[in-house]
């Protein structure tokens, strides 16, 4: 094969930039697997005669449609919503749907990206998707979020399917949201399938897709750990976010003996010096939840906490740091105050938390710093027995998807490590994801010739 078909990275990436103007989170994910991907494919002549990384790097296809709904006091509103199919070599594309006013093409994008990654080292049957709407379900009613999830899936339920593309929560998409949304899929198409994932026991959802994200991501955390013959015990952990995953990975934390000492949300963080155990955790996930009140609140009820609005929890000295609330929370000046405080290991709950500054502190540190489609895989994993559970019209017990979660979280863990591992030994846990999850979904290209 003729080698005119390699470029340098640099090029590459102009290449990227040119064809995506203004999409810096999607040119920024690129960016960061490429730069280990070239390596790896450097004397591989196939993956550069097929184009592999530049055909992953174009979505097979973006879906934008308009969404309009009437609010509780008959005023129409429009917004905006996406489905982004970026690669479905390996499975049915798979990936959450996120309501929140920062979603954009670029960010939807983006996560495609990463999640065509993430789910080719679960091992499991999924390509990689994502989409959303620039819709902000906060301060909404049930009755205005039913009819915005109805109007949406009016819209997207022609490009969904079983074994075609089955979304799944996010950011702003829990079981409410789901529920109306397969409600709608039922109702429009007369069909009861495994369309998305996340949802109700009762119509078809599974055990432990609520804790799966969180706790994967503490699992792989104990792994990483592992290697050095160490372990979560006493190990003292600052955590972003107050969502689901925050939540759920502060548990297992707690579960497998570290102490938690921080929570936040987009007005600022909590820090707990005396831990926050099980019962505190309990009364956030209430108080987020039920009450849809404000992380802030938590200092009313324990007074031994104390709230930093307008902070991120970065500052507060710990073994082990999990930013588990969104994109680019951690940048390079805060992974510079985690390493000269003592931290040893970072776990991503998020997707993308840390900016490439600050994964190159990490990395430059040498301390073990698992990215999130890695550490994070927990969540689409379950999602994936969701979708075998629904094929076969069967529910497996707790202890079962327990079982395969940690299974799937060490196997993943052992797939980084074998491409991650250097001769001195230091484990990149950033590149050995990225080339693992590549070199899955490359070789499946390879097999279907240009398609």
């Amino acid at each position: 094969m003729a080698t005119s078909d390699h470029v340098d990275l640099s090029v590459f990436m102009e290449g990227v930039q040119r064809r995506n103007p203004g999409q810096s989170e999607f040119i920024q994910a690129v960016q960061e697997v490429a730069q280990d991907i070239y390596e790896f494919i450097e004397d591989k002549e196939e993956y550069h005669h097929y184009q592999i990384l530049r055909r992953i790097a174009e979505p097979d296809r973006i879906i934008s449609f308009r969404v309009c709904w009437e609010d509780d006091n008959h005023n129409i509103r429009v917004q905006r919503g996406w489905r982004v199919q970026n690669n479905n070599a390996i499975g049915p594309y798979k990936g959450g749907l996120r309501f929140h006013p920062s979603v954009t093409e670029s960010v939807l994008k983006f996560l495609a990206f990463e999640q065509t990654f993430k789910n080719a080292l679960t091992g499991l049957p999924m390509g990689g998707g994502k989409g959303g709407a620039n819709f902000n379900p906060k301060g909404k009613s049930d009755h205005e979020v039913m009819r915005f999830c109805q109007s949406f899936m009016t819209e997207l339920y022609r490009h969904v399917g079983a074994d075609i593309d089955v979304p799944a929560g996010d950011i702003g998409v829990g079981a409410r949201e789901i529920g109306y949304m397969f409600g709608q899929y039922k109702r429009i198409t007369n069909q009861f399938t495994g369309v998305l994932t996340g949802k109700g026991l009762e119509y078809g959802g599974s055990l432990i897709r609520t804790e799966a994200t969180g706790y994967g991501a503490v699992y792989f955390m104990q792994n990483m750990l592992k290697t050095k013959g160490m372990d979560l015990t006493g190990k003292t952990a600052v955590i972003s976010g107050s969502g689901n995953v925050a939540t759920h990975a502060a548990e297992k934390v707690v579960q497998l003996g570290g102490k938690v000492l921080t929570l936040s949300d987009s007005a600022g963080f909590i820090h707990d010096p005396d831990g926050i155990n099980q019962e505190k955790i309990d009364w956030v996930k209430a108080h987020k939840t039920k009450r849809r009140g404000r992380i802030a609140d938590y200092v009313e009820t324990y007074r031994g906490a104390t709230f930093h609005a307008g902070l991120t929890p970065w500052g507060v000295p710990c073994d082990v740091a999990l930013p588990c609330a969104t994109q680019n929370e951690l940048v390079g000046l805060d992974a510079r105050t985690l390493v000269a405080n003592g931290c040893i290991a970072v776990a991503e709950g998020a997707n993308m938390p840390t900016t490439l500054e600050g994964v190159h502190v990490f990395k430059d540190a040498r301390i073990m710093f698992a990215p999130g489609k890695a550490a994070n895989a927990g969540g689409v994993a379950v999602s994936g027995l969701e979708m075998s559970q629904n094929s076969g019209r069967r529910a497996w017990k707790v202890a079962d998807l327990q079982q395969q979660l940690l299974d799937i979280m060490e196997g993943i863990h052992e797939r980084c490590v074998e491409h991650g591992r250097g001769p001195d030994g230091y484990i990149d846990y950033v590149k050995g994801a990225n080339i693992a999850g590549f070199k899955k979904v490359a070789d499946a290209m390879l097999a279907f010739g240009v398609v």
